[in-house]
């Protein structure tokens, strides 16, 4: 069987308002990680909630994400990451990347790949 399908959902597409991010937590391989699963139309992205700068989180507030034109935005630092690829494009971790994880929508629910 496909492990995408047989995955535990990590939230429904529609739990992410389009150009947006929220925080789940999620059981990896290595343990439990809190992570950053961001929507563009139809495409998800999800990272590590944690900066390259300074190993803290990216959110303002749990859960909560500062997004402008395209860019998540760390709040400790203001280090800005492209929501699409994770490269860090500003900030004081320039030219650094969020750590992927890999997710898939299968039937509406985001779920971890493989």
């Amino acid at each position: 069987m496909d492990r995408i399908e047989t995955a535990r959902p990590l939230c429904r597409l529609d739990d992410i308002p389009d150009g947006e991010a929220i925080a789940v937590d999620a059981a990896l391989p290595d343990g439990p990680e809190n992570l950053i699963v961001l929507r563009q139309g139809a495409a998800v992205h999800a990272y590590l909630n944690i900066c390259p700068h300074a190993g803290r989180r990216l959110d303002w507030a749990p859960g909560k994400f500062l997004i402008s034109k395209g860019a998540l935005i760390c709040a400790a630092h203001g280090a800005s990451f492209t929501a699409s690829t994770g490269w860090c494009i500003g900030g004081p971790c320039r030219g650094q990347e969020l750590r992927r994880v890999a997710v898939a929508v299968v039937d509406g629910e985001v779920r971890l790949a493989s």
